[in-house]
């Protein structure tokens, strides 16, 4: 019997986004306690850029090619032997470390989520890095009533989900961001402060009795203010510094992601209770495109490549 193929956009080399080509590679078959999807979103995040240019996350081994991708929507089309909680034919949103940008991708059973019908297929693709990595951070740096919460990068997938989660646990919050996104932040409940010069004095005045923590999404200066802002470091928290944050004293995202947390911001989403925005659509061939996008940085919501119709 000839093997399955599949399309996936992937790289041989490690490089810039010219790297991400579409290639046919064989189709992974599901396992014992496994479910294979046939996608038709994945979103596109910094995870993925890094893994393309040359970082190796943990755990993972094997030769190139490489199919970038952590997130995905899509149908499932095969369940493994042991599978009773999902069937053939349900539509789910879900996580894996790789191998999302493809027309399949196999995961464990317990690492989807049932996608609500009222969310378009390119929010379920793109809805699981913003919204994990937000509550995971969130509840890092103890976000509660009363705390008034700096987010930088307010803008972007990661911010916008968490800028929302601190004012649903009663924090005020102050969000850095370019000029043109601020009526956005605002329509999320947060406070628009501009980039640049002067913004620890900027955020000073906006909030006179202190910030308590800090989320950076940004990096650089914006994670200079941060520790000039807040006093004590251990609520502050990087999305972006991972290679500074043990000798600044600063946090990282810790802990693992879930789908019942997924599924419960889907449904939120699905409802119109929780903003989530995709800014920009890629076909697979254009995966290049959508990471030279993503690394352009400071955009409004998520970049999201689009596989195909699920049938």
């Amino acid at each position: 019997m000839s093997q399955e193929m599949m399309r996936a956009a992937a790289f041989s080399a490690f490089g810039g986004p010219e790297v991400l080509r579409v290639m046919e590679l064989p189709a992974p078959q599901a396992g014992p306690g496994q479910v294979r999807v046939r996608i038709r979103a994945a979103g596109v995040q910094p995870f993925d850029t890094a893994v393309r240019a040359g970082w190796t996350p943990p755990n993972v081994t094997g030769d190139l090619p490489r199919i970038p991708g952590n997130e995905f929507a899509g149908v499932v089309d095969q369940v493994g032997e042991g599978v009773t909680e999902v069937a053939v034919g349900a539509e789910v949103l879900g996580f894996s470390l790789l191998n999302c940008y493809a027309e399949y991708v196999v995961v464990p059973a317990g690492d989807v989520t049932p996608k609500p019908p009222e969310l378009p297929w390119e929010v379920a693709g793109g809805l699981t890095s913003g919204v994990q990595s937000a509550e995971l951070a969130i509840d890092g740096l103890g976000v509660g009533e009363g705390d008034t919460l700096l987010v930088h990068a307010a803008a972007g997938s990661v911010g916008t989900a968490a800028v929302q989660i601190a004012r649903r646990r009663g924090a005020t919050v102050i969000g850095t961001a370019r000029e043109e996104n601020h009526p956005y932040l605002r329509e999320l409940g947060a406070i628009p402060v501009v980039y640049g010069d002067g913004l620890a004095d900027r955020v000073r005045a906006l909030a006179p009795g202190g910030i308590d923590a800090a989320l950076d999404g940004a990096g650089g200066h914006a994670l200079e203010v941060s520790l000039e802002l807040v006093k004590d470091r251990s609520r502050i928290l990087t999305l972006v510094e991972h290679g500074k944050a043990a000798e600044l004293g600063v946090k990282v995202t810790q802990g693992v992601r879930s789908a019942e947390r997924l599924g419960r911001y889907a449904a939120l989403v699905a409802a119109g209770e929780f903003v989530f925005l995709v800014r920009r659509t890629y076909r697979l061939e254009e995966a290049a495109d959508a990471h030279r996008e993503s690394e352009a940085g400071h955009g409004r919501g998520k970049i999201v490549i689009t596989v195909g119709a699920a049938g």
